[in-house]
């Protein structure tokens, strides 16, 4: 039997969301990706704040500049959360700063990775998020 498994991406680039999309899908990784395109629409998908019901994805790809409300503001709030503390929460970002590094792992992120600005490597990255996260990992509250 397979089990759909949900990503949710919160990216606001449309280039670097369909290049993740794409590669991903490429690599049969995703059966159903979310996209959300801002902070607050990502916080929306999440606790269904606006008309949906809340998403619980088994991972989200997350970046840090985002529109409304910021990428560690987000993952703030998945981690404060009881329903979404353990979700991985991967940080895909073009920022090569330190700082925003530890403050990205001191907020719960499970891993902090540089957005590549070649195209195959920026594919093959993505794709490695998805078969590491979606078929290696192994989460709390999910079956071994």
């Amino acid at each position: 039997m397979l089990i759909e498994k949900t990503i949710l991406l919160v990216e606001d680039n449309s280039d670097d969301e369909v290049l993740t999309i794409r590669a991903l899908k490429k690599n049969k990784i995703a059966n159903n990706i979310i996209v959300a395109r801002d902070g607050a629409e990502a916080i929306d998908i999440l606790f269904g704040s606006g008309t949906g019901s809340p998403l619980l994805p088994e991972l989200i790809i997350l970046d840090l500049k985002l529109p409304k409300i910021d990428g560690f503001e987000v993952l703030k709030r998945i981690r404060s959360e009881e329903r979404t503390k353990f979700v991985p929460v991967v940080i895909l970002t073009s920022s090569n700063e330190e700082q925003d590094l530890l403050a990205g792992y001191g907020l719960g992120a499970n891993s902090f990775i540089r957005k590549p600005v070649d195209f195959v490597e920026f594919v093959e990255v993505a794709s490695n998020i998805g078969l590491y996260w979606l078929v290696f990992n192994k989460s709390p509250g999910k079956p071994l």
